[in-house]
């Protein structure tokens, strides 16, 4: 196995610091929300749910244009950038006085982290031997897991200490030191030029000789995928049949269509649609939906099930959720280190199997009587699943990328990543709805339990009989 270099290393530090800030606060916010609604006058439920969906729908509908922005113009540039304006983001929001300048603030917050992380994976590509890569993703995503798990405790001890200020200024020590750090790391000619039209086809500065981008197809992939996101989001409130909704999915459709004829036909595409003829690549975001399905299906609604249900604390249901990202996280760099010698596939098999057993002993031990015991057998089960999850769906997805497609595949596989992890969301808590009375609540669970199965049965079966066990020979004489 090729060694690695000590500044390999430290990119993944930084990388890693960058994921872990990103990540923790997507899992702190949820905890402030009731006292940002108490102190932002005239907060509506529906507003103060756009603090969360904002950041979803913007992050989604900026990845791919980040990730080309990061193949054309530099890798580090544009992870530096985007650090700088999630930090400047964190300040505003942190300083919002109504609720419009916080959702602005998360709309920057977004921006910055959608240009984090095609940039900061493509950094770790470059900067790692292929043979390594999967290691370095296991380290990448087991910080995404300990920021899971840390995030919860640490966020109720800032609010209750210093407001509900603090979880957003919080980031920026954090981003401020990955951007100093990043300046002297990280390196300055990270990767390859981005000359080849397709990932088969001839060279070529950003396509055929000296084409510019295809401007049109930029707001067309970002309006598209966006009102595709927002569809999802608000679905629920909206009613699945109201105008509304269907009129979102089918701008959406329509946008993401007329995006995917100018990619096909535009000398210099946003997104290269040749990378779906990779097989790896087309079922490694295909296991992203049945993942998303099985994992966030579950992780989104149980807290409330176990406030609602059981009757707990929110710092009592905030300790025991963070077992399941604890174990992730300490899973996660393991699994890394395992694929490089057997491969994703067998380690997504397997975290399948944690992750069904799960979901089935939820749906036939858990009652509507509290049970810390019961809960933790399903969380360490589902946290196995996690740690060989969502690491290993990366590496599967981008295991037979060239080079010069790195930040750009990384982009689009994000891309359908955030729209799984929408859809799945949604899916639940449309059939969770508004049961009366605590049995009736715990049958809805049990439905979202069962469905949550059955996307990690379907993700056993992609990745144990469909998904290749062989690199393209494209790869392997690039390697």
């Amino acid at each position: 196995m090729e060694p690695v270099s000590r500044s390999a290393w430290l990119t993944l530090a930084v990388v890693s610091v960058a994921v872990f800030m990103v990540a923790m606060e997507l899992t702190i916010i949820a905890l402030a929300l009731p006292e940002i609604r108490a102190a932002l006058a005239g907060t509506t439920p529906a507003a103060l749910s756009w603090v969360v969906n904002a950041y979803s729908i913007v992050v989604a509908a900026l990845l791919l244009l980040s990730g080309w922005l990061a193949d054309r113009y530099g890798r580090r540039r544009i992870f530096r950038a985007g650090l700088a304006l999630f930090a400047l983001g964190s300040v505003a929001a942190g300083a919002s006085t109504s609720i419009e300048m916080l959702i602005a603030a998360r709309v920057l917050q977004a921006v910055g982290g959608s240009m984090q992380y095609p940039a900061g994976l493509a950094l770790l590509f470059d900067a790692f031997p292929r043979s390594r890569h999967q290691t370095a993703i296991g380290t990448w995503g087991a910080m995404g897991g300990l920021a899971a798990a840390v995030g919860p405790a640490l966020g109720a001890v800032l609010i209750a200490a210093f407001g509900w200020r603090s979880v957003f200024y919080v980031n920026v020590p954090v981003a401020l030191t990955a951007l100093v750090a990043g300046a002297r790391v990280l390196p300055a000619g990270a990767q390859p030029p981005a000359r080849a039209r397709s990932a088969h086809g001839p060279p070529g500065p950003g396509g055929a000789a000296g084409a510019k981008v295809d401007m049109i197809g930029v707001p067309l992939a970002s309006v598209g995928v966006g009102a595709v996101i927002l569809g999802i989001v608000q679905g629920e409130t909206w009613g699945w049949a109201t105008a509304p909704t269907v009129a979102s999915f089918a701008a959406g459709a329509l946008l993401v269509a007329a995006f995917a004829w100018r990619s096909r036909h535009h000398p210099a595409p946003l997104f290269d649609l040749d990378l779906l003829r990779i097989r790896s690549f087309v079922l490694g975001n295909l296991g992203s939906l049945f993942f998303s399905l099985g994992f966030f299906a579950l992780l989104v609604p149980l807290p409330s099930f176990i406030q609602e249900v059981w009757g707990w604390s929110a710092l009592e249901t905030g300790l025991a959720y963070s077992v399941g990202p604890m174990v992730s996280f300490l899973v996660a760099p393991q699994a890394g280190r395992l694929a490089d010698r057997i491969g994703n596939a067998p380690l997504l098999t397997a975290g399948s199997v944690c992750g069904m057993a799960g979901l089935l002993w939820l749906v036939l031990a858990v009652s509507t009587e509290p049970s810390l015991a019961r809960l933790l057998v399903a969380t360490v089960l589902v946290g196995i699943s996690a740690g060989t999850g969502f690491s290993q769906l990366v590496g599967a997805a981008l295991r037979d990328i060239p080079p010069e497609r790195y930040a750009m595949a990384t982009a689009g596989r994000t891309t359908f990543f955030q729209l799984s992890v929408a859809f799945a969301i949604a899916i639940a808590f449309a059939m969770i709805g508004q049961p009366d009375g605590a049995a009736a609540q715990l049958a809805a669970y049990n439905t979202v339990w069962t469905v949550c199965a059955g996307g990690y049965f379907c993700n056993f079966v992609t990745f144990a009989f469909v998904y290749p066990r062989r690199r393209s020979r494209l790869v392997e004489s690039q390697s």
